[in-house]
């Protein structure tokens, strides 16, 4: 508790002493805004966030548990962090950013048990002592090609100044995959929108990361009017879903992602289609079952794993109606046959939803989001998790399977200019597929702070 004051009053007092607003995440070059002056450029830049999430759940059915199995009684967890962006011009359109983060706390059960998790703060590596991580640290460098010159906001990862609207943009070094792919207006920001992994990310997005979801890699985006095109290459971990990255690339991913910006109805839209290869030492659940079945033990993936290809594809979409309601929906699937490499236990997921913002009562700053979720699991998964097996976020030591189905609602209130407070809702049928178990309901409340 004491860890838990210390931190929160650190966050408040670092927002008191600036006041003014900041994101979590470099933007992408296709979100400047327009302007018909040149701005004047920013050459260093100093940005700052706390975010603390407190997750509870009560009791539910559970007839029996495994392993990686959600604590079935009444349980409630923490997670606070706080973040330095650093941001500096070196020259024209060369930039270097890198930033600090303090960490501390719990996913429910230690970020085990569903596997559209309930809240996207959550790390896979939870600690109860504060502790430091570079998360990012990166260089981008963006090539002008012309058309009309757009304002860039000042942010967090993001220099203010100009550029053109077309551009070719090169981001190399250490920062999350979902900084630049898979991003959308309304469902990509666990500390301002939805908290649960399957409506922040598409849900059969195995994308490379080490447990804190970064990885080293390069990406380019090239932007002209209407479309934007990103190509990337990025570190998967040594062993699936664990603390250190292959920093040789032997085991690596390749994304590619082509974006279109539209106007329906006078109001903006964006559709992104994306593809991923994962090639490394993964395990089949296939070979598990079948070595399982020659001991007489229990399959694990980890024990088959080889070198091996794993592809997957999402469709991500996003159309604002009016000027304070936006909607959005993700379709996902990825090979599954093998095991999930970094995200979740997740071969098929759909997600839609709708954010609306408050000015029709009088609340212009604040939002309310609404959205649910289905995800899935292929065949051969369902008979490895079926036979007592294990993987990154589930393993109930059986499996009586269902579609795992998650509604999420969330109020967002805007206390004063980078100061907002959030209460948020998920119900969860089939908690890691189990028609056995739950349903779950999980009641959240954030504080996000930031200048």
């Amino acid at each position: 508790m004491f860890r838990f004051i210390v931190m929160t009053l650190l966050g408040a007092a670092l927002v008191c002493a600036n006041g003014a607003l900041a994101q979590s995440a470099p933007a992408s070059p296709a979100d400047a805004t327009a302007g018909a002056d040149t701005a004047q450029a920013e050459s260093f830049s100093f940005h700052g966030q706390f975010t603390l999430v407190d997750q509870y759940h009560p009791s539910f059915t559970s007839p029996y548990r495994g392993r990686n199995s959600l604590d079935p009684g009444n349980r409630g967890d923490e997670t606070i962090d706080l973040t330095l962006f650093f941001g500096a011009r070196l020259w024209d359109g060369g930039e270097v950013y890198a930033d600090p983060e303090v960490d501390q706390g719990f996913g429910l059960s230690n970020t085990l048990g569903i596997a559209g998790f309930p809240s996207a703060e959550a790390y896979k590596v939870g600690r109860a002592e504060p502790y430091v991580r570079l998360q990012r640290a990166f260089f981008r460098q963006t090539i002008g090609l012309g058309g009309d010159t757009q304002t860039v906001a000042p942010d967090a990862n993001q220099l203010g100044g100009s550029r053109p609207a077309d551009t070719v943009t090169i981001t190399i070094g250490k920062f999350s995959v979902v900084d630049i792919f898979d991003t959308n207006s309304f469902a990509h920001d666990p500390k301002a929108d939805f908290l649960n992994w399957a409506l922040v990310d598409a849900g059969a997005f195995d994308y490379a990361a080490d447990a804190w979801g970064y990885s080293y890699g390069a990406a380019v985006e090239w932007t002209q009017s209407w479309w934007t095109l990103r190509l990337g290459g990025f570190d998967l971990s040594r062993i699936p879903n664990t603390t250190q990255l292959q920093r040789n690339f032997s085991q690596f991913e390749a994304v590619t992602e082509a974006e279109e910006r539209h106007e329906l109805f006078g109001e903006p839209g964006k559709l992104k289609l994306l593809f991923f290869v994962n090639y490394g030492r993964m395990g089949k659940y296939e070979d598990a079952i079948r070595a399982a079945a020659a001991t007489g033990g229990v399959p694990d993936v980890a024990a088959v794993r080889r070198d091996m290809t794993r592809t997957g594809f999402s469709a991500n979409f996003e159309q604002r109606i009016t000027a304070d309601l936006g909607a959005f929906a993700r379709l996902s699937f990825n090979d599954g046959s093998k095991e999930a490499y970094e995200f979740s236990e997740i071969n098929g997921s759909l997600a839609a939803g709708l954010s609306l913002k408050g000015r029709s009562w009088g609340r212009p700053d604040d939002t309310v989001g609404l959205a649910g979720v289905i995800n899935g699991l292929s065949s051969d998964a369902r008979k490895y998790f079926a036979a007592g097996g294990n993987g990154i976020l589930i393993g109930d030591g059986a499996l009586t399977y269902g579609l795992e189905q998650i509604i999420e609602t969330y109020y967002n209130f805007q206390v004063t200019d980078g100061v907002t407070l959030s209460v948020d809702y998920q119900f969860i049928q089939n908690p890691a597929y189990n028609q056995a178990r739950g349903p779950v309901s999980v009641f959240g409340g954030r504080i996000h702070a930031e200048f």
